[in-house]
């Protein structure tokens, strides 16, 4: 197999090229941009601005390679059924989920806010998943997917690192997958989120996974080594 050793913490995490994914979680204008329900809710949404180069580059190496690259957008029908009474109850009083802001009804599909930020933006062959909760299987096919392009390992980038990731990579460990995170390519508004939610994933041997950084993710992917073993 070409397998593929990604340096690593807590431990280096062997992979096959084959069977790997990179998984780009919410890298919405809702959440990396002014005006979008980060935004409205009081976050400093350019704390965010330094995930997009590292991903980029990330998103560039693993389409020249091939992998299989899947994108998600949180968000919900226009008519709101899709979202349960406690989250839509959440929030600023004055906005919440479905109010009108700058870039349209907030978390709402179809919507300016809701769609991906242009330099990240999904190609044609590039699945989109739109996910009604934080983590990236419930409520859609993601696991099908997955499944049926014979995926074992998820290299995970997006946004919040605490909440859209941690469920999604928490979710996908209990599902039998390998996660490694590149640690430049996540992000949260709260400086002590990210560092005990990279710490969290990677605490007692890798509970939930493997944290990295995409430099040495790319040197990996573009690299793999082909062995009999």
């Amino acid at each position: 197999m070409s397998t593929i050793l990604f340096e690593a913490e807590p431990y280096p995490l062997r992979a096959d090229i084959r069977s790997s994914a990179l998984l780009m979680i919410d890298m919405q204008r809702e959440f990396l941009c002014q005006g979008g329900i980060g935004d409205v809710y009081g976050n400093d949404v350019s704390l965010l601005q330094p995930l997009i180069e590292p991903c980029k580059k990330l998103l560039d190496v693993s389409r020249q390679i091939g992998l299989f690259v899947i994108h998600t957008r949180e968000g919900h029908r226009k008519d709101l059924c899709d979202a349960a009474p406690s989250k839509l109850s959440r929030g600023k009083p004055e906005i919440r989920i479905g109010e009108r802001g700058s870039m349209g009804r907030l978390m709402v599909r179809g919507e300016l806010g809701h769609n991906i930020i242009p330099e990240l933006y999904p190609l044609e062959n590039e699945p989109i998943i739109d996910k009604p909760g934080h983590g990236a299987f419930y409520a859609t096919d993601l696991l099908h997917i997955l499944l049926n392009q014979r995926i074992k390992t998820l290299i995970v980038c997006g946004v919040t690192t605490e909440v859209c990731v941690h469920t999604t990579i928490r979710e996908a460990n209990d599902r039998g997958f390998e996660c490694i995170v590149p640690a430049d390519c996540v992000g949260s508004y709260f400086q002590e989120f990210q560092r005990v939610g990279l710490d969290m994933i990677k605490a007692q041997g890798g509970i939930f996974g493997w944290v990295s950084t995409s430099e040495n993710i790319i040197a990996a992917i573009r690299k793999p080594v082909n062995t009999n073993e």
